[in-house]
């Protein structure tokens, strides 16, 4: 018994020591870690229930095993045991770690005993590599955060690429193709012309005023038409009718709406991005865009006015054309009110009644009707849009008379603050002032009566005009008096008028109460009412007495804009709009010989020239001068009459009320400078009008600038203005045209807006600011002579910092196209 209770004495007593040694390892351990590192980590052993089993079995193998030899042991070194407790649980700065977490070569896969001396340093190495692998995991860790987000993106690409597809799909089912090349969805009302190569030329958006969740469908039998057209109608609400024409090189569609219910405004608009081309056209506006493309204004009804003052200047017509080969045309029964949006790039037509312009209804509820034609060529597409024949009716008289006009200047007596001061020796000093300038039509204000509207001339201011006439013919001037279809209350034919019920009424009155209006010097003035039959014959009487007595070649009628007539007229017969006035005026009188007229909603008869509205007599004047012949010529007015040289009236300042440019009298002097650049633009427009003579200004500068341009009027322009007659009168191209009709195809004539032609043949680029001696020009395709120094410049190209001197105006002849550069 004693040497059993020994032996297991001995055992228990040998595992106390290895137990103690083993603990002594564990701190070395966490010593030598702890410096190493330089920050404290703790490895905490989480012993298992094995782990002392296992110690047992080693200690009773060595010493109790089958070996009968004893073992001899080396105090100072422990025996390497074959495995050691494989630190199934280390806990690292707090944190747990498995042994999984290290590879074949860390900590846990290290079976060597941690008691021994040269563990220590696998020990401390495999701790150190431990945290590359911790580092790779964090990357690892990240490259699965990316793969999710990318997972994600990829997921919601796909949701919406389906969707998309989803609703291109019912938009391509919903949109139908008429006529071969209209697209047009019925749903959301997008409408899309193509040209022949499928090419979408035009795109907007109709019937904007329209419910957008209102369903149209095909129109009932007894609305639809026998001409082949399109009817789709929104039920209760509106009728669209569509219809198309081939005219061979060109294609034209019919666009009609029908308001069917009260308060809705039939509403299309069409994009106006830079891909979708420049719009033209229309006329001058407030603004005196180039282009309408740049313009920006709400809804206005398209009416002639006083473009200082109201949205569109003197002369309108229905037409609009695109660069790209795209023109519309809008009915004169429609109401048409014109917006251009630029923020939302759109320009929009609208059918619209209002209280004075569009007071008539023409139907019942409004109607938009308009016409859009396509073609590849924008010169082509505008020659057969404004293609017209002037030479119908005209005599060989009529012809002489516009030749007149182009060879010799207007002289207009300058307009005087007071009527009195305009008198017969007034216009012999004008006269033979301006007779070393050459000769031409005198034209006299409305001051040769003594109120507007007599028709007879003041005797007491001009007792011998009839002998002042006469000798004004033998010294080759011809005589023109202004005229006015507007009486005066202090006139005795406004008694007259109003016996024989001539004049305009008031709208809701009887017809014997006349509807006033002021106009330049009168105050208070009534106007004829040119759809009565009697009023027209009774002004031909009166006009045809003074041609017979004072021997008067013809008139300038003074018309005003559609806003000079009573706000609430009311004529014999409904007028369409307030233009229609001036346009049945106009035809009406062209047996009396009419040199030019103020207004014009259609081009008036050969040799009637339209005037340009006044202009300020500034530098500014200048350029709207210039913007006015061009934008006239666009519209299909070729012979236009530019205001005075100089300027018509002055304003420094704006004015802080509205007013009547028409009204205000002739500007002092203008600066010498200013005059010589607005006499070298006017030389080369169709006529030249002067009211302050060259010689006014005593200087040998402007005298000698003026004779040299009246040279160059004479051997160059002239000839040219008279090339292009024919043209002009049966294509309705203008004598003065914009680079754009030269070359559609080149987008730098497009924006080019301060250069013109002469025809096909000339170039100018006058200058437009003060000072400037110097400037930008862009010659067209082809081979041009430079006016000033004689030498050639090819085309299609900018010459920078062109030298333009004080007296000279930079212009070029085109040369044959088989001329070496």
């Amino acid at each position: 018994m004693s040497s059993p209770s020994r032996s297991g004495r001995c055992a228990l007593q040998e595992a106390g020591q290895d137990e103690a040694r083993r603990l002594t390892a564990v701190k070395m351990v966490d010593d030598a870690s702890a410096s190493s590192m330089g920050t404290p980590t703790t490895i905490m052993v989480i012993p298992k229930a094995n782990d002392n089993a296992k110690q047992e079995d080693d200690d009773s193998s060595d010493e109790f095993g089958n070996a009968k030899k004893p073992v001899h042991r080396d105090r100072f070194r422990s025996r390497r045991r074959a495995s050691i407790a494989p630190l199934p649980a280390l806990r690292l700065n707090s944190k747990e770690m498995l042994a999984s977490d290290f590879d074949t070569h860390s900590l846990a896969s290290n079976q060597a005993s941690i008691t021994s001396v040269n563990s220590l340093a696998s020990l401390l190495r495999e701790k150190m590599q431990a945290f590359p692998q911790l580092i790779r995991k964090k990357k690892r860790e990240t490259k699965d955060y990316k793969i999710k987000i990318f997972v994600i993106i990829m997921f919601f690409i796909i949701i919406f690429l389906i969707g998309y597809a989803y609703i291109a799909y019912h938009h391509q089912v919903l949109t139908r193709s008429y006529f071969q090349k209209i697209k047009f969805n019925s749903k959301d009302r997008i409408f899309r012309i193509l040209s022949h190569e499928d090419k979408e030329v035009i795109s907007g958006h109709l019937g904007v005023t329209l419910d957008s969740d209102t369903a149209p469908f095909h129109c009932l039998e007894n609305h639809r038409r026998s001409d082949g057209s399109v009817c789709i109608e929104w039920n209760g609400i509106a009728r669209l009718h569509l219809n198309f024409e081939d005219k061979q090189v060109f294609r034209c569609y019919t666009l009609q709406w029908q308001a069917l219910r009260p308060g809705l405004l039939p509403t299309d608009c069409y994009e106006l991005k830079r891909d979708n081309g420049l719009w033209f056209g229309g006329g001058i506006t407030k603004g005196q865009e180039w282009s309408l493309s740049y313009a920006n204004f709400d809804f206005m009804p398209y009416a002639s006015g006083d473009h200082k003052v109201h949205q569109f200047g003197n002369a309108v017509k229905r037409y609009f054309i695109n660069s790209i080969g795209v023109a519309m045309q809008v009915s004169e029964r429609t109401p048409l009110q014109l917006g251009i949006n630029r923020t939302e790039n759109q320009f929009c037509l609208r059918a619209a009644n209002d209280d004075f312009t569009f007071v008539n209804r023409l139907t019942p509820l409004p109607q938009l009707d308009y016409k859009i034609c396509t073609t590849e060529d924008m010169r082509s597409l505008h020659m057969l849009m404004t293609q017209q024949s002037l030479w119908d009716g005209l005599t060989e008289q009529d012809i002489a008379e516009l030749h007149s006009l182009l060879e010799e200047p207007v002289w207009r007596i300058p307009n005087q603050a007071q009527r009195d001061n305009l008198n017969e020796s007034i216009i012999c000093d004008y006269s033979e002032n301006a007779i070393a300038m050459g000769l031409g039509h005198i034209v006299i204000n409305e001051f040769w009566q003594e109120n507007i509207g007599d028709f007879t001339v003041d005797r007491v201011r001009f007792p011998t005009l009839k002998d002042t006439i006469d000798v004004l013919h033998r010294r080759g001037f011809k005589v023109v008096f202004t005229i006015q279809p507007f009486i005066s209350t202090d006139s005795p034919n406004f008694k007259d008028a109003v016996a024989r019920k001539l004049l305009i009424y008031e709208r809701y009155s009887e017809r014997s109460i006349p509807a006033l209006t002021r106009y330049k010097s009168s105050s208070s003035a009534g106007v004829l009412d040119i759809t009565n039959n009697a009023s027209v014959p009774w002004l031909l009487e009166k006009l045809q007495r003074l041609k017979d007595e004072y021997g008067v070649k013809s008139f300038y009628l003074d018309l005003g804009t559609g806003y000079n007539l009573p706000h609430y007229y009311q004529c014999r017969q409904p007028l369409d709009n307030p233009d229609m006035y001036a346009r049945m005026l106009t035809s009406s009188l062209e047996s009396a010989g009419l040199m030019a007229v103020s207004t014009a909603s259609v081009v008036p008869k050969p040799p009637t020239f339209l005037s340009t509205p006044p202009a300020n007599a500034t530098w500014e004047g200048l350029r709207d001068t210039l913007a006015a012949v061009l934008n006239y010529g666009v519209i299909g007015y070729p012979f236009v009459l530019a205001g005075a040289i100089g300027g018509d009236y002055l304003l420094q300042r704006p004015l802080t009320k509205m007013v009547s440019f028409y009204s205000l009298a002739q500007p002092p002097l203008p600066d010498a400078e200013l005059f010589i650049r607005w006499l070298q633009l006017a030389t080369f427009l169709p006529a030249m009008q002067f009211s302050h003579l060259p010689d006014e200004y005593h200087s040998e500068l402007v005298t000698r600038v003026a004779q040299e341009l009246k040279e160059v009027r004479q051997t160059v322009v002239i000839a040219l203005l008279k090339k292009y007659l024919s043209p002009s009168m049966n294509e309705g191209l203008p004598l003065v045209r914009p680079l754009w009709m030269l070359d559609p195809h080149d987008p730098a004539c497009l924006i080019v807006s301060d250069e013109f032609s002469v025809g096909e043949e000339l170039i100018v680029a006058p200058i437009l600011d003060a000072g400037l001696e110097e400037r930008e020009v862009y010659l067209p395709q082809g081979v041009w002579k430079d006016g000033i120094d004689g030498s050639l410049r090819k085309g299609s190209r900018w010459m920078h910092g062109y030298r333009v001197p004080k007296d000279k105006i930079a212009y070029f002849r085109k040369m044959p196209d088989n001329t070496r550069f």
